[in-house]
């Protein structure tokens, strides 16, 4: 059976870098409003992208640790389709979240150096448990920052049985997307510094040869069936 590896393109601050994603195939596009990170959008500005946005295409909004008022004021006026929750939010906070908007959601899970497999699978339980908007996990790098780590994690910690319900994020380029998707196999992986000339600024080159990367992987594994 064939499988067509999910990507999306995170920290969208322009135009041009949204048309680039699109025109490349991503799946899904990133907008991060978290003011203390470089690719912080303001949700006017975020409304301006996603306007330009074709059908069948998910907007994501990245929060951090973000209010129940903030977050309902913010997907007013920038109607994201998926929320993203970075910081320390709770089972039971996401899930309010998520229900006073009513959108769904995914969950970051920064893997450090003594995050264990169970760790993961008991993790996605408990929020699949714990909402029914919850729509799966993101696995990132420890850091002491929230957000993007640009840093890579230990693949072999993920369980082969969660594997093709994550999205996969930390320290993925060019040179490493095709061994990310043939070790892992995710459901998705998540990009942003990767792809980039400056913070918050893509290179439509470099995302075009991610893209590029990911689907030979996949058409690879096809063919080893």
């Amino acid at each position: 059976m064939s499988h067509r590896t999910r990507i999306k393109i995170c920290g969208l601050t322009r135009e041009q870098d949204v048309q680039a994603a699109i025109a490349a195939g991503a799946d899904a596009l990133g907008f991060v409003f978290y003011p203390k990170s470089p690719r912080y959008v303001t949700p006017k500005r975020a409304a301006e992208l996603i306007a330009t946005v074709p059908p069948f295409i998910t907007t994501v909004g990245l929060f951090v640790n973000a209010e129940p008022a903030q977050l309902q004021e913010i997907v007013a006026q920038a109607p994201v389709s998926l929320l993203q929750f970075h910081g320390d939010e709770t089972v039971q906070d996401c899930a309010a979240l998520a229900e006073s908007v009513n959108r769904p959601f995914i969950r970051a899970m920064r893997i450090g150096s003594a995050t264990v497999a169970a760790d993961l699978l008991e993790y996605a339980q408990a929020y699949r448990s714990g909402s029914r908007l919850f729509a799966g996990l993101l696995l990132d790098t420890l850091v002491e920052a929230y957000g993007g780590s640009g840093k890579v994690f230990d693949w072999s910690l993920i369980p082969k049985e969660l594997a093709p319900q994550v999205v996969l994020s930390g320290g993925l380029r060019v040179h490493n997307a095709t061994d990310a998707v043939k070790r892992v196999r995710p459901f998705a992986v998540d990009i942003s510094s990767g792809v980039e000339q400056d913070k918050g600024i893509k290179d439509a080159a470099k995302i075009r040869a991610f893209i590029d990367a990911i689907r030979q992987a996949d058409a690879d594994h096809d063919q080893l069936g």
